[in-house]
C-alpha cells in the first residue's frame, strides 16, 4: 500500500500539493510517477483539505480523508494505514513530482530484502550542488557503513572544518515502514525533540531507537519544499 499525504496548510508553501506545474498539479504528478509502478487500487492520498480532495476526484486519485491535526505527513499516514491492515506502508511525500519510479520498484524490492531488526526505509540520493547542500530546505543525510541512518540535517552536513563542501547527500521523500514502527511513531502525543528543532519527521524513528535503513536511489529531479523550488521545477520543464 502506498500513501501519498498531502496537505494545503504547509508553513513554508501553503496550497503546494495544487501549485501549478506547466499545466499540471504538483500531487498530481507525484502520483503519476507512482502510478507506473504501482496499480491506483493501491495507492491512495491522505488529506485533511477539501480542495485537495476535489482534486482527487476531478482525476479519479483514491484518496481519505484525515484528521486536520496531524503532527507530520507519517502521522498522517498512519491515520489511514489503521483503514487498511498490511505489513509494511509506502510513503511517498506528495511533493516530490519529479519521483523516479525506478526509486519506487528499488524500495518495494528492499522491504523483501532487509532483516528482520529493521522497521523503516528511506530512500538517499546524492547531492550535486553546493547551493542545495548549503540549503535549509534539504535534508542531507549521513549513513554508517551499512548504509543505516546516522543522522540527518537542514544544516550543512558533512562538512569539514573550514565548512568546506566535498560530498554529501539528500533525502528522497519516499519511506516504508513495518506496521509495529508506524504505529509506535503515531502513538507519540508531540514531536521528539531533534524533530522538533530540526523539522524532520524521521528523526523521530531514530530518537525511539527505531533502526533506519538507508537505499540510494536515482536523484529524481527537484522536490517541491518552497515557492522558490516551484519556479526551479517550472524551468526545468520549460527547458
Amino acid at each position: 500500500m502506498v500513501i501519498i499525504p498531502a496537505r494545503w496548510a504547509s508553513s513554508r508553501f501553503p496550497g503546494k500539493p495544487l501549485a501549478d506545474l506547466e499545466g499540471t498539479s504538483v500531487l498530481r504528478r507525484c502520483y503519476e510517477q507512482v502510478l507506473k509502478v504501482v496499480p491506483p487500487s493501491r495507492i491512495i492520498v491522505a488529506t485533511d483539505d477539501d480542495r485537495i480532495a476535489e482534486e482527487c476526484r476531478r482525476y479519479d486519485m483514491k484518496y481519505e480523508m484525515t484528521s486536520s491535526h496531524c503532527l507530520t505527513g507519517t502521522d498522517r499516514v498512519a491515520e489511514v494505514a489503521r483503514r487498511y491492515p498490511a505489513a509494511w506502508y509506502v510513503n511517498v511525500q506528495g511533493d516530490e513530482p519529479f519521483l523516479d519510479p525506478q526509486g519506487l520498484l528499488s524500495m518495494l524490492s528492499a522491504i523483501n530484502s532487509v532483516t528482520s531488526d529493521v522497521a523503516v526505509i528511506n530512500a538517499y540520493a546524492d547531492l550535486n550542488h553546493e547551493s542545495d547542500f548549503r540549503s535549509t530546505s534539504v535534508p542531507k543525510v549521513v549513513v554508517d557503513l551499512s548504509g543505516r541512518l546516522l543522522y540527518i540535517s537542514r544544516a550543512s552536513i558533512p562538512t569539514t572544518k573550514a565548512l568546506e563542501y566535498l560530498t554529501a547527500s539528500r533525502q528522497i521523500g519516499m519511506y516504508a515502514f513495518r506496521d509495529t514502527a508506524l504505529l509506535l511513531f503515531s502513538e507519540q502525543q508531540s514531536k521528539t525533540p531533534l524533530e522538533s528543532i530540526e523539522d524532520i519527521e524521521i528523526l523521530r524513528f531514530l530518537e525511539l531507537g527505531v533502526k533506519v535503513q538507508m537505499i540510494q536511489v536515482p536523484p529524481g529531479g527537484i522536490a517541491i519544499d518552497t515557492p522558490e523550488d516551484l519556479l526551479r521545477a517550472q524551468r526545468f520543464l520549460r527547458s
